[in-house]
């Protein structure tokens, strides 16, 4: 999506696209970072903030999930909880096919980063709450585990996800164009390859209401690292969908048994380390 200011414009968006989804169940549907208010600056989304478990926005995205019997993450939404602050959470929230919230993640690791692109500051702790816990929830097709976009850079959290039981990990992401051209793919298929999970990435994608722009580029990747679809970076919307064999999980992770290496060797460094070496 190239999502704008208004609500209500990327909702009537979201509603289109959720009307070509293809008929297999379950399904889970991965929306972009901040889905439903981008491009007025943060002090915008704290306007729109809702209270977590109330709110027009929240209702509508349960409603869409409900109506199409899928798994729908909203990828972010601002939350708060009661702070007196001008600071919301960026959580990314997972309805059910009956249109409850089975879920929430509040994004761990915030964007203050310096970019060589027209904005060139981007300093997202300054509005939000950092997250301060990582999220499972058990679904019907496997357990998925949610991060959002600068997450993918600390692969120590995707290692976490794994090993709390993540079979599918989710990735709602508004990556810049200048990083995203040279890290997105990269890191997203090193994220599913090192934890042989399946990945699935929704993308902000084209030139927003503030001049920021970001890549695209959603993907679909399975727990191989092989990228089944993808988005081309341009059209927007625009829709990529796949069917992922979670069976093959069970093969490659015996096959190459990295969680149990990873056990042995922390043991090693850990006795090392006791030893003084």
């Amino acid at each position: 999506m190239t999502s704008q200011p208004d609500p209500q414009d990327n909702l009537k968006i979201i509603e289109q696209v959720l009307t070509q989804l293809p008929p297999a169940r379950p399904q889970l549907v991965v929306l972009p970072e901040a889905c439903l208010c981008f491009g007025a600056g943060d002090k915008r989304q704290r306007e729109r903030a809702e209270v977590f478990g109330s709110g027009e926005l929240q209702e509508r995205l349960a409603k869409l999930a409900r109506q199409h019997s899928i798994y729908l993450l909203a990828g972010t939404v601002p939350i708060i909880d009661g702070q007196s602050d001008d600071k919301f959470s960026a959580a990314s929230l997972l309805y059910g096919p009956d249109g409850d919230c089975l879920a929430r993640y509040n994004k761990i690791h915030l964007f203050d980063v310096d970019v060589a692109d027209s904005t060139k500051e981007y300093r997202e702790s300054a509005w939000t709450h950092p997250g301060q816990e990582i999220v499972t929830v058990a679904t019907e097709f496997g357990v998925l585990g949610l991060a959002v976009c600068y997450d993918v850079r600390f692969p120590e959290l995707f290692r976490a996800l794994r090993a709390a039981g993540a079979e599918v990990i989710a990735l709602p992401s508004a990556f810049t164009k200048v990083t995203g051209a040279a890290h997105w793919e990269v890191l997203t298929r090193a994220r599913a390859i090192e934890q042989q999970c399946a990945l699935v990435a929704g993308a902000q994608v084209g030139t927003h209401a503030n001049g920021r722009e970001t890549y695209g580029h959603a993907l679909v990747i399975d727990g191989w690292g092989k990228v089944l679809s993808a988005c081309d970076g341009q059209q927007s919307p625009c829709l990529s969908s796949a069917s992922v064999d979670l069976s093959q999980l069970g093969d490659i992770r015996k096959n190459i048994p990295v969680a149990k290496h990873f056990a042995s060797s922390k043991k090693v460094i850990h006795e090392s380390s006791q030893s003084g070496h």
